[in-house]
Formats: C-alpha cells, structure tokens, sequence
C-alpha cells in the first residue's frame, strides 16, 4: 500500500467557486524523494497542504475523493495527529514560528515530547550547525533576514521524527549557495533516514541536481505529468507548463539537439556527448560590446550604518551610481545588508554617514513619503506591506492618497493589474491569494506609482517562470522609458538574463561591480558571496571553455532573444 494516496481526489476553498484541485490520482510510496512543480497558482501548495493538514483544519473547504495516509484519513484526524507524520517547512516562515528565540523555537518540538533538557540542547545546537545558524541561538526569529528565517525553520523540522518531510519552496528566500546547502542538507537526511522527501519548488535548476525519483508537475489544480526526472527533461513539459527548464537544457534544445530519456540528462555531466555540438556552434573570440554609459540619476558615497548605536556597521562604505533607465542587480548572501540597503535608499531607516544625492540634490533629509515619489520600494516579505482586504483597494492605496480622482485610479490601477497577471483577481480577497501572488500585488502597488527609480527585493520569488518572463518584460519597458531599476537578488538566471550591471555585496560592503558574466565567471567572487556557479558555466568548464564569461554571455543572450527555437 503506498504511504499517501490521492484518489479521485478534489478540494475547493470556502471562499471560492471553482475548486483548486481536480481530481487528482497520485500514490507516493514510502522512501521516495519527490519534486512537485508547476506555476505560480497551479495548486501544488494546496496540495501540500492537504498531505500536512492545513486543508481542512486551518484553510477551510469542501473534499470530495480520498487522500489517505499509512491507510487512514488525515481530515479525519486532528492537526496533531497528522504532525506527528508529516514534518513541514513553510514557504511563509513567518506563520511558522513559536519561540521567542530561535533555540526555543527549534526546541519546540522536543519540549513537546518531554526530551531530557540535555538531550535537547545538543539537537538543537546539531541542527543548527546543520544549516550554518549556531550564533544565532538567542536571536528574535522575526529579527531575521528571509534566508535566516528559512534556515531555523529547516533546523526546527531536523529535530523532529517524523515519517515523511514536507518541504514548501524551501529556496524561495535563500541565497544560491544557502539553497544549496539546504538541498544538500535535504538530500543527506533523506540517504541517512530513508524517510519519504517532498518537496515542492519551481526552481527546477536548483533542485534536480540533488536526484529525485519523480517529478509531478501539475497546471490548473490538475496533475499534467508524473514521470522520473530523465523522462521529463528531454520532453519539452516543463516549459510547456510555464516552468523553467534548467540553462543547460536550454541551450541543448535551443541548438535543436535530440535529447531521449536514455541521455540522462539530469546530470550535467552527461552533456558531454554533445561537446562538439555545443562548441561549435559558440563563435570563441568574439568581441563584446559594452552597454552605452548613461547619466548617472542618484549617487550613494560614503554609506554607513547600523541598527543600534554601539553595534556593528551593517553596510560600511558603501559608493555606487544607479544610471537613468539601466537595470542593476544588487547581489550577496542572506546577511550581507542588501535589505538594509533597501531600507536607507528609501528614508525607512536613516544612515549614520554618507551622502545619498538624487541628481546634484542631497536628499538625506527628505521623508520616506518624500522620496517614495522618486524611489518605489518592494519589500521582500508581501506580509510587511499589505494594509487592505481587497486586491484592487491594496493596489489603489497609494493613488488614493495623493488624491488622484477615482476614474483615473481604476484605470491606472487595472492596467497595472493586467501587466502584473492579476487582473482576473481584482475583486478577490488578498488572503486567497498564495505567497507568490500575495508578491505579485505588493509589486502592483508600487509600480502603479510611476516611480523613477523602482527597487525591488527578490522581485521573483515565488514566481513562476511566465509570470517571471511577461513581469520582467514590463520592468524593460519602464528601463527603456527611462525608469531605474533595482533588482536585490539571489536569482542568477534573471540577473544574467536583464541586468546591465551588478553589485556584489558580502560582510556590507561592496567587493565587486561589473558585468553580471564576468562575476559569474569569477570564483573568488562566487564563493566570497555566497553565489552559484550557473549551469552553463559548468558545461564550459566541462568542455574546457578558457572564456567562461564570453560563453555565459553568448548563450544567455542566444537563449533571451528566442534563437534556435
């Protein structure tokens, strides 16, 4: 008997109409590691849901079918009883915490269970070197940047003994190499404990090099495909279904190779039977044209600052230009003060030293309210900036503020709707959306704004790879009508696909700005920062390619303006 069974299984929310789960027919047996994947909205979270009994115990709605688990019901049992077999790490770490330091709250599973204190103390204090966050033991949780909060969430489940290990987008807030510890970590719990592994991310790169024996992608709250990764790859499915295939795939299909099942292209390493093929067709030597320089719109010297008076400098010294309609990515790991950042080119917080001009104007002095005409700032977490009910009164807010007449609002604001994939959502409630829909409103409220300079933190983050494409289309119009913008990232694909140039931050200060090829390229900056070596930069170190950056280049661009398809 499989461990978990769908059966003719559906589930609609009270507050909806049509259900978000179609009949669904899916059996994962004990011991298997299994990717669920699919777009923005596609219902692979409800799913999860269903698996970990949030649905019907915290998200209310009508069943019908059967899911059962190790031959029971788990809507049948309290939220307890399915805790006890089902260990999960939400998307949204905030809903997450218990504990009012980060000990407690990885602790908190084991005070339930009575441990001896000193039992419990080491496995606190064994999950958190696990995922790299030991000094961190007495912090407040919320203190947190996003990729910490994740990392005590995941140490937090390794304490528990549960059956099967439900893991919600686990990458969706860490830096590169953060999220491949996490998955390294995921996939040496899974060796070591034979325990069943879910995980459900789109971030298919990131994630199938650490080997799973399935992938479920599902589309419209239906299951689209069940196959082993090898099986999937070489079919055009994920893209087929608004998801990203990994680059190196990519650029195969994008020179129109043959890929079967039997290549086993889930290891890079088998792209080595298409070495010729690649090289060829790559135009080594070829001179690169660098971008036009452009006049420079706001100018940071000097920059410090720190949250409390006689702590540590969270950014020191910080100089760099943002350029009238070019698009910078700002890049670093979690910590290295790219959030804070944000905060003090907006006026939330203000530096202790340095200068901000915007032009020939210093504008240290201007309020947040102020400068928001100017500068647009989307928060990483939607939770922190949402204020209403209602899709279309979130995204009217601002406008409705600085008095603009209410026909223009509705204009403005369903244009922006549209432009952000949100349309059909107008008149929905905020709280029916998902994490990553609940993202795409915060963005709408700013952008709907007109700022000169927009500065986004983690602006794909729980996007799928459509939505991604058609948003990020949007923010090159507004570049090209002369609008900055500022992308804090641990996306390398989408830094490498749009920004002209980037900033690299570790330990709060700037150690690298250049093409977004050449730090990629570079391994000095990639491990100082916390970065990841693209899957196209491998493949050249594969074939050994001595211009690593010049082959990124040629293939990302290749890939962007749609070649070879």
């Amino acid at each position: 008997m499989p461990l978990i069974s769908f059966r003719d299984f559906s589930f609609r929310y009270d507050n909806l109409k049509e259900p978000t789960l179609k009949d669904i027919d899916l059996n994962i047996e004990a011991g298997e590691k299994v990717l669920i994947a699919g777009p923005s909205g596609s219902g692979k979270s409800t799913l999860a849901h269903c698996i970990n009994g949030l649905i019907p115990f915290t998200y209310k709605g009508k069943i019908n079918g059967t899911l059962e688990m190790r031959g029971f019901k788990p809507y049948e049992k309290s939220i307890y009883e399915i805790s006890q077999y089902v260990g999960t790490i939400l998307q949204d770490q905030d809903g997450q915490f218990i504990g009012l330091s980060v000990g407690e709250d990885v602790a908190f599973a084991d005070e339930n269970k009575n441990i001896p204190q000193e039992e419990m103390f080491q496995g606190v204090e064994q999950a958190l070197r696990e995922v790299g966050m030991s000094d961190f033991i007495g912090e407040t949780p919320y203190n947190l940047s996003g990729g910490q909060k994740q990392k005590i969430a995941i140490a937090g489940i390794l304490t528990h003994d549960t059956e099967i290990l439900l893991f919600d987008e686990p990458l969706a807030n860490l830096d590169p190499a953060s999220g491949k510890r996490a998955m390294a970590t995921i996939s040496h719990i899974h060796r070591q404990t034979k325990k069943t592994v879910i995980v459900v991310e789109h971030r298919i790169e990131d994630v199938l090099e650490y080997g799973f024996d399935r992938i479920v992608i599902m589309h419209e709250g239906r299951i689209v495909a069940d196959g082993h990764p090898d099986e999937i790859l070489a079919s055009n499915l994920l893209s087929e279904y608004g998801l990203r295939e990994p680059l190196y795939i990519e650029v195969l299909k994008n020179l129109r190779l043959k890929l079967a099942k039997e290549d086993r292209l889930s290891e890079i390493g088998n792209t080595v039977k298409f070495r010729d093929q690649i090289i060829n067709s790559f135009p080594q030597g070829q001179i690169r044209q660098e971008p036009p320089v452009k006049r420079e719109l706001l100018t940071v010297e000097a920059l410090h600052y720190r949250y409390f008076e006689d702590g540590p400098d969270i950014i020191r010294d910080i100089s760099f230009t943002i350029r009238q309609g070019e698009m910078l990515a700002v890049l670093g790991n979690n910590g290295a003060g790219k959030s804070t950042l944000l905060k003090v080119l907006s006026g939330i917080v203000r530096q202790q030293k340095g200068i901000i001009r915007y032009g020939d104007e210093a504008i240290d002095d201007w309020s947040a309210r102020k400068r928001g005409n100017i500068i647009g700032c989307v928060m990483q977490n939607p939770n922190q900036m949402i204020t209403k009910p209602m899709i279309f009164d979130e995204v009217a807010f601002g406008l409705r503020n600085n008095g603009y007449p209410e026909k223009q609002i509705q204009n403005k604001v369903e244009e922006t709707l549209r432009i952000c994939g949100l349309y059909p959502y107008r008149k929905w409630p905020v709280d029916s959306l998902s994490y990553g829909q609940k993202k795409r409103v915060t963005i709408a409220s700013i952008l709907v704004m007109d700022p000169k300079i927009i500065i986004l933190d983690e602006p794909t983050a729980g996007q799928d790879y459509r939505t991604y494409r058609e948003f990020m289309g949007f923010l090159e119009q507004i570049k090209h009508g002369g609008t900055s913008v500022v992308l804090i990232t641990h996306d390398m694909h989408l830094a490498l696909e749009y920004a002209d140039r980037a900033l690299v931050l570790s330990a709060g200060q700037i150690i690298a700005t250049d093409t977004v090829f050449n730090i990629l390229s570079d391994p000095v900056i990639i491990n100082q920062a916390n970065l990841k070596e693209t899957s196209i930069s491998k493949m050249a170190t594969l074939f050994g390619i001595e211009d690593v950056s010049g082959f990124i280049s040629f293939f990302v661009q290749r890939l962007k303006r749609g070649e070879g398809r």
